[in-house]
């Protein structure tokens, strides 16, 4: 295994452990909310600096390699097994404080977390299970700017954070929220909608061929994986379309879109 793996697990295990630790740290859903979406932010920064080296240093979008496109994934594995975890503390938290009686770490309570979480605990598992051997083995030596171009879609994720912090410190009526709202939306769009439609493009400028023939070129295997990529996205994208209190004012409290 590559050191990458080791030490980045490590860094996220260290920070649970501080946090459990902590004789000051009160646990709460508040708690571990805000450290998870600091940290969430922090990851998805790199992700995004790392795609666009990635993106940029490609110019022949099938061959051309970077090692970040391989290194980085190393990362993004832990992480993601990191954010289920979390993601269950939060859940488990908001369950007590609603008078829930279910023993932390019980079959019942992660019944339930799977349950409330179904669609995100499948899109950081179908990462963890099927694009990390495919990104790691089976692509072989092609298509590291298309990686590239997955870990911008992580540049949305910041933006979104800060807008959960802000409604968490009842700052939604501010001018800063309004305007991040718009950043959410742009961002959202541009990277993690737009972004499959670029990829295409892209691989049809490369070969010289109509864009609408991309899909009959590439393997099947390759437009499933976009098709289960850009699915849960367009979900998301909805939520926040009906939630931006910017752009509707019938929902001045966004709904809680959990870890998009």
């Amino acid at each position: 295994m590559l050191p990458q793996l080791p030490w980045s697990t490590l860094v996220f295990e260290e920070k649970h452990q501080k946090r459990s630790a902590s004789p000051n740290t009160q646990e709460s859903e508040e708690t571990y909310l805000s450290d998870t979406l600091r940290d969430s932010s922090f990851q998805a920064t790199m992700a995004t600096v790392s795609g666009i080296t990635v993106v940029l240093n490609c110019k022949d979008v099938v061959h051309d390699r970077h090692w970040l496109a391989v290194e980085y994934i190393w990362v993004l594995v832990p992480y993601m097994t990191y954010d289920i975890y979390v993601m269950y503390l939060c859940h488990w938290h908001k369950s007590r404080d609603r008078g829930v009686a279910e023993t932390k770490h019980s079959l019942a309570s992660v019944r339930s977390f799977l349950l409330q979480e179904r669609l995100m605990v499948t899109h950081h598992l179908f990462i963890l299970v099927v694009l990390t051997p495919v990104t790691q083995h089976f692509r072989g030596e092609l298509g590291d700017f298309f990686v590239g171009c997955i870990f911008i879609a992580e540049l949305s994720t910041p933006f979104v954070s800060l807008g959960k912090i802000l409604v968490q410190l009842k700052m939604q009526d501010t001018l800063l929220h309004k305007v991040n709202g718009i950043l959410i939306l742009v961002t959202f769009f541009l990277c993690r909608i737009l972004l499959f439609p670029f990829m295409y493009a892209a691989y049809a400028r490369q070969v010289g061929i109509p864009i609408y023939m991309v899909p009959f070129r590439i393997p099947l295997h390759c437009n499933i994986a976009n098709a289960s990529l850009i699915a849960p996205q367009l979900y998301w994208f909805r939520l926040i379309c009906r939630g931006n209190p910017h752009l509707h004012g019938a929902f001045p409290h966004p709904p809680a879109l959990q870890h998009s």
